[in-house]
């Protein structure tokens, strides 16, 4: 069992401020994918701005909103209670078969992290909630704080990404080639 925090936060400052959650690739915006993906899920808690879903999620907004990803997974910890807690980011399209691979790694260890060529995508990430809980306590400040200093002492196993399953879409052309893919 498992709950989901899915980081929807506002404006993005490499796609112009626009709503990367609200981004739609290929007739679905990037947060229902993202939702998607967490099926299976007891409690999905979505950090950011309310918006329209398909499904029930528990809204929280970071502090200050626009704080960032650790802004976002500490307003969501609180509303989570599952043994693992999934954490994505909102733009990775094709995050869904990684899920299950992230969840069956991380069942000895603190955080299973999707990694490509010896690079860690800590915004696809499964934690044992409190090893999480632990990472921001010891963080203390989390406005602007990196997701890679959350891992800090953290026992930790990496899930190979052969597949592209964490890539990320930070700018338009990414966007767009995504849209063609």
């Amino acid at each position: 069992m498992f709950d989901a925090i899915v980081l929807a936060g506002a404006g993005s400052r490499r796609l112009d401020g626009a709503d990367k959650a609200a981004v739609e690739v290929n007739g679905r915006t990037l947060l229902d994918i993202a939702l998607a993906a967490t099926d299976g899920a007891q409690r999905v808690v979505v950090a950011g701005p309310q918006r329209l879903v398909d499904r029930d999620v528990v809204w929280v907004q970071e502090q200050p909103p626009g704080g960032g990803p650790v802004a976002g997974i500490a307003a969501a910890v609180g509303s989570v209670s599952a043994t693992w807690t999934l954490v994505l980011a909102t733009d990775l399209p094709r995050i869904g078969p990684a899920v299950p691979l992230l969840l069956t790694a991380a069942a000895d260890v603190d955080v299973a992290v999707l990694s490509c060529d010896g690079r860690r995508n800590y915004l696809a990430a499964v934690w044992r909630t409190d090893a999480l809980r632990a990472a921001l306590a010891r963080l203390g400040e989390v406005e602007d704080a990196a997701a890679r200093d959350l891992i800090a002492g953290a026992d930790v196993a990496d899930v190979e990404d052969e597949q592209g399953w964490g890539e990320d879409l930070d700018t338009w052309p990414e966007i767009e080639r995504a849209r063609h893919a």
